[in-house]
Parts: C-alpha cells; structure tokens; sequence
C-alpha cells in the first residue's frame, strides 16, 4: 500500500503496560469518580476479582462464555439495566471485554445489538470503560470491534465503533501466569495470526506493518518459552506485548481469509477461538505466499525459520511451529465432522468484510481444499 494512503490510528485513552500495572485500575476510578463499576468477567476471573482492588458498591458478572453469544450478552446488558454502573470492566480474556465494550453502550441507549451491527452506528457512550486482560491473544483491550455469536445463524455478529474504545486499558502480564500451556499456546497463535494476516493484508499500511511484524517477532521468540514454562515473566510479558500490538493492526487494517476460514470452526463446533486459528494458520500462510513473497519471507524468520516463499516450505515451517508448541492441528481431532466441510466453506467464503481484505483471491472451492488440508 503505498505510504500516502489515509489511515486512522485510534488507541485507548491510556493504557498502562507491565508487571504491577493493575493497581492503576483503582486509581482510576478514583480519580474519576466512579463509585459503581460492573466487572465483567468468566468464572475463573469473577473469582479473584479481588485482585482489582475495588472497594464500596460494585457488581460482577461473572459468567461470560468462551465464544460469547446473544443469550449470554442479553444476561449481562439485564444485570447492566438493573445495577445501572457509572463504569464497566472487562477483566479477562477477548470474550469478556467484547461484552464489556457491548455493555458500556448499550443499556439506556434505545438501540440493540442489530441496531449496531457494523461500522460506526452506535450513537454515543454515557459511562467509562476500562478493559483488563488476563490472556494474551486477541488484543480486544486496544480495539473498537465486538464478536457475538448469534446461535440461530450460527455466524459472529461483529461491531465496530469508536465509543467502544476503553477509557484505559491495563496489560499486568502478572495475570497471564495461570493460562494453561494448551491456552497459551492457541491464543499466542491468534496473536500472531491478527499481526501477520495485518502485515499480508490488501489494507496493509506502513504505520500498521511496524506493530505487525514486532508482533509476529515477539511471538515467536517468547511463545515457545512460556509454553515450556508458564512462569517465565518475560515470556509472559512479550506475549502480552505482541497481544497489544495486534489489537494495533485490528483497528485500521484487520484480519484476512485466516479469520474467516478459522471463525465457522467456533460458530459451528465450538471450538475456542485461537485454537481454530492456530489449525488454519498454516494453511492461509502458505496460501498467500505467491501473492506477498516478501512479508512471508519475513513472517517465517520472525517464527525461527529460513526465509521462504514457497507454499509447500511455508506450511510445512508455520506447521512445525504450531506442533512444536502442542497445538493439535487436525480438524478431524478437534471435533470438527468431515460432512460440514462444505458448509462450512459456504459460510467462510461469505465473510467478505474479511475474505477481500486477502491479498489473494480465495475462492469457495479453494476454502474447501484448504479444510480438507486441514482435516
């Protein structure tokens, strides 16, 4: 894209990074005057929802879903329209601050959820957002976009608007300890999938590609450590790091087919989001190979591998990266049934706010040679 082209760069309000970071949340309020925050959390995180430091009247909801959906946002905006917070919280994973961004400007606004639906149609923002994560993949706490899942259509409802933009954003790596290897492994891999499908996009621009290919850098060099020892703060720390820098590249530039290809394994089969990412990765990379030799060339050195564009190298690198990691990579094994295939390639291929963004044309036939690649 040439340097020239008009971008809009929109961040947090601020954003506070590094080990200790969480304290700033408490302040914040204070020094806003907020008196009734609503937390919004999964089960593990409303359980130590002490760790934030809140004092005198808040609330906690604390059952967000892994692929979050319309019942469990219609619960969560009830409880909102009842306790009537002055501030929403997002503490957790990219599940629980979409909601919370939904939440923060929603209840009392006269418009629903498929009011909003798309680019810039919320009317405005009354109360403060702060979004605090606890995994490092989606990068949800620097963006303006929210995924619901709509369980009758069996496809993600994605908004985007600038009032869902937090107010401040805190990432204390100290809270990414307790991810498990297996969900370390698959949301490092969506992080790194937001930076390199940014980096190879039709819509990649200079300001973006900085954030994109540190990000993927950042992945590769300290995924595989914190996989191997989920203790190690640095490792924990570059993850998060690159998990923010590819909430960066969401904004202005987004995903590609790698997103669209990944997004029915979750609407349909449930499977958590960076899992299904990871499993398509591989694929897509190598996929678009011909398209943007270069940028992939760098992508595979950024993952700890010799420089290539050649499409059966660069699955067979982006592969053993994956599997070196554990990540199961087979559809066939992570409950996907081999008779949706085409179904699901149908649907795929319908994503075009994300499909024409792919630096190659992917057609419905080829989505299907890739599933069944994948299988």
């Amino acid at each position: 894209m040439n340097i020239a082209s008009p971008i809009d760069l929109v961040r947090p309000q601020e954003i506070a990074f590094g080990a200790g970071t969480l304290s700033r949340v408490a302040r914040f309020l204070a020094e806003r005057g907020y008196r009734r925050p609503l937390v919004v959390a999964d089960a593990f995180n409303a359980g130590r929802v002490d760790l934030l430091g809140l004092s005198g009247d808040f609330t906690v909801f604390g059952t967000v879903k892994p692929e979050p959906d319309l019942p469990n946002l219609d619960a969560v905006i009830a409880l909102a329209e009842e306790v009537r917070p002055d501030c929403v919280i997002g503490f957790g994973g990219g599940s629980a601050m979409d909601l919370a961004k939904l939440v923060a400007v929603l209840p009392g606004s006269g418009q629903t959820l498929r009011d909003v639906v798309g680019p810039e149609k919320v009317l405005g923002r009354r109360i403060g957002l702060v979004q605090v994560p606890t995994t490092a993949g989606t990068g949800s706490e620097a963006g303006t976009r929210s995924l619901v899942t709509d369980p009758e259509a069996q496809a993600k409802l994605a908004v985007q608007s600038r009032h869902m933009l937090a107010d401040l954003a805190v990432i204390d790596p100290d809270l990414t300890m307790t991810v498990p290897a297996a969900v370390t492994a698959a949301t490092g891999v969506d992080a790194m999938a937001h930076c390199v499908e940014a980096f190879t996009s039709r819509k990649a621009h200079p300001a973006i590609d900085l954030y994109a290919l540190e990000g993927a850098r950042l992945v590769g060099r300290y995924l595989p450590r914190a996989v191997a020892d989920g203790s190690d703060r640095e490792a924990r720390a570059g993850l998060s790091l690159a998990s923010l820098y590819g909430g960066f590249c969401l904004g202005p530039v987004n995903t590609t087919a790698g997103h669209a290809v990944a997004y029915p394994l979750g609407t349909r089969h449930h499977v958590a989001h960076g899992l299904a990412c990871a499993a398509i990765f591989p694929h897509t990379l190598a996929f678009n190979a011909p398209a943007v030799p270069e940028k992939t060339a760098l992508v595979l050195q950024a993952l700890g591998a010799p420089a290539s564009s050649d499409e059966a190298l660069v699955r067979e690198y982006a592969t053993r990266f994956c599997a070196d990691l554990g990540v199961e990579l087979r559809l066939s094994r992570i409950g996907v049934p081999e008779d949706d295939l085409d179904a699901m390639a149908g649907e795929a291929h319908a994503i075009r706010r994300l499909l024409d963004n792919n630096p190659r044309d992917m057609s419905r036939a080829d989505i299907l040679t890739l599933y069944r690649a994948a299988y």
